[in-house]
């Protein structure tokens, strides 16, 4: 039997069980006016994110891979060597470093040097040659050690410098082939043909019966004329004729003669006159002198001393005519002389005309004339092969590459190969990374701005933009970007990297809000609603500067952590 206090206990269960029954029917049954009351739109709320003070740095992303750069596709400007026509590798391209000087491959066994340049080789380089691909490659000589002069001229030393050069490498210099050889003796011996048979000519035409005789008067006119002038010129050297010069030995000889009677003369009667004459004398006396005795008479050596001095000045006078006379004979006969010299220049004048208008008549004269241009045609043709004669450059045998060292990327041509394309593309030994942009993000993109290059492994290196291309029928514009520092990318060769070109940044930490907070009211300027209180917000005026990812700076009555409002629900 179940007792009171078992009775009360399940009544009070069956109780709950009905209420709790009844209270989740009643929960599920709603009435209509619960059901709009519960689709009513939940009350507006604010939207805000904080005012921040940080460094913005506003940025363009570019993807490329990461490539050696300046690709530039190498091309033989001609053959290389002779004049074979067929041109065969026979040393192909290698990957690798390309040194100014070095040998890049051998064609038909000739080699195929590299060389800084901004000039194309366009053709060969003989010998006279001038141009600024003939100055291109003497200053590259002269890096390389090898004297040259830097004129723009193929001459001697330029040429003994390609000769040091090609010798340094284990190559010799390219030499006249044999066609050439052969071409240069054929053209001397057309000039020694031309010339035997002018001679020839000319000794018909001097044969003849109407040219011989005048030109044996010429031979002989020209034979007095040298007799003459050698005459005239023997009186010129000679002051007087043996005769005159005798005539006037003999009246110096006079001359001295009657000066030496005069001081003869001159002498004595000095002599007389210092010594007087002495008085007879009687007898010795020791205490009486002797008295002086009359003046001796001088009168004959006085007379003596005026004959002397006439026949002295006789015999000047003599000598002075004598002079005079071989003078004026000296004159007569170098007038005589030289109207002789005149005469025979006459007489050869007109025996040469006289003998070219025997020539001009002559009908050998037509002949000599033909073989006279033969002759000079055979000549100019001989200087113009000399002039370019010797070695040479064959144009296939120098590349010019705008930048050394140089990187061979890909050789395009094998050992065995005809050589009649591209050879093989070079780079730059430096890597760059090659991406685009659209035209919009272009226009704030310039050259020199930084720039972020990221790898897929997460290696991080600082880079330049170093030039942009024109825009492509894509509508993107080709950026090019160089690393600063090569470390750690020689194995990332063709990788894809992501860059971030750094186009504006600010020098300090700013305020910055979301760009979606900003608004631009109806007179211009920017505004953002601050919240001040739950659900209430005041206009606060901003001027706005640098943007990026999605963030502004502005500058007004803002501070860190006001909320600004972006969007309101």
């Amino acid at each position: 039997m179940r007792t009171p206090r078992g009775k009360l206990l399940l009544v009070l269960a069956v109780v709950l069980a009905v209420a709790g029954t009844g209270w989740g029917v009643a929960a599920l049954l709603r009435s209509p006016a619960d059901e709009a009351a519960a689709r009513k739109p939940p009350r507006p709320s604010l939207v805000t994110v904080a005012v921040e003070r940080r460094k913005l740095v506003a940025t363009v992303v570019v993807s490329g891979a990461l490539e050696y750069g300046s690709p530039y596709p190498v091309s033989l400007a001609g053959v290389v060597g002779g004049s074979e026509t067929t041109q065969r590798a026979t040393r192909a391209p290698r990957r690798g470093t390309l040194a100014e000087g070095a040998v890049m491959m051998e064609v038909n066994g000739r080699p195929v040097f590299v060389f800084s340049g901004t000039v194309p080789m366009h053709r060969s380089i003989v010998s006279g040659a001038k141009g600024a691909d003939v100055e291109q490659l003497q200053k590259a000589l002269r890096r390389l050690g090898h004297r040259a002069p830097v004129t723009g001229v193929f001459d001697r030393a330029t040429v003994a410098a390609v000769s040091r050069f090609y010798a340094k490498k284990g190559y010799e210099a390219q030499q006249p082939t044999l066609e050439l050889r052969q071409k240069r003796d054929d053209l001397r011996r057309a000039v020694r043909t031309a010339q035997e048979v002018l001679a020839t000519e000319r000794m018909a035409l001097d044969q003849g019966k109407d040219v011989l005789p005048r030109k044996l008067k010429l031979a002989g006119a020209r034979q007095d004329l040298k007799e003459a002038e050698q005459a005239l010129g023997s009186a010129r050297a000679q002051d007087r004729t043996t005769e005159d010069e005798a005539k006037v030995e003999a009246a110096e000889s006079a001359v001295r003669a009657a000066e030496e009677k005069l001081l003869a003369a001159q002498q004595e009667l000095a002599q007389a006159t210092a010594t007087p004459t002495a008085a007879p004398s009687l007898g010795p006396s020791p205490t009486v002198n002797a008295t002086a005795g009359p003046p001796a008479d001088t009168r004959l050596l006085e007379l003596r001393v005026a004959n002397a001095r006439a026949d002295l000045a006789a015999a000047r006078s003599a000598l002075e005519r004598v002079l005079k006379e071989a003078g004026i004979t000296r004159a007569a006969r170098l007038t005589e002389l030289g109207k002789n010299v005149r005469l025979a220049r006459e007489a050869v004048a007109t025996a040469e005309q006289a003998l070219r208008q025997a020539r001009q008549l002559s009908p050998v004269k037509l002949k000599v004339a033909n073989a006279q241009r033969d002759l000079a045609a055979a000549r100019a043709l001989l200087a113009e092969f000399s002039r370019t004669y010797g070695v040479t450059v064959p144009p296939g045998e120098v590349v010019f590459l705008p930048r050394l060292p140089a990187r061979l990327h890909k050789p395009a041509v094998k050992a065995g190969e005809l050589v009649d394309k591209s050879v093989a593309t070079v780079t730059s030994a430096s890597f760059v990374v090659s991406g685009s942009v659209d035209v919009a993000e272009a226009e704030r993109v310039k050259p020199g701005l930084n720039a972020s290059i990221e790898t897929e492994a997460g290696k991080t290196v600082p880079g330049t933009v170093t030039s942009l291309g024109g825009r492509d029928a894509k509508g993107a514009v080709p950026v090019t970007i160089t690393p600063r520092s090569m470390k750690g990318l020689k194995k990332l060769a063709g990788a894809p990297v992501t860059v971030r070109v750094t186009i504006g940044a600010t020098d300090r930490e700013v305020l910055v809000v979301p760009a979606a907070a900003v608004v631009t009211a109806a007179d211009g300027r920017a505004r953002v609603q601050v919240e001040i209180a739950p659900d209430r917000t005041k206009e606060v005026e901003v001027r706005t500067g640098l943007s990026a990812d999605g963030a502004v700076e502005v500058t007004g009555e803002l501070k860190p952590g006001d909320l600004v409002v972006i969007n309101s629900a």
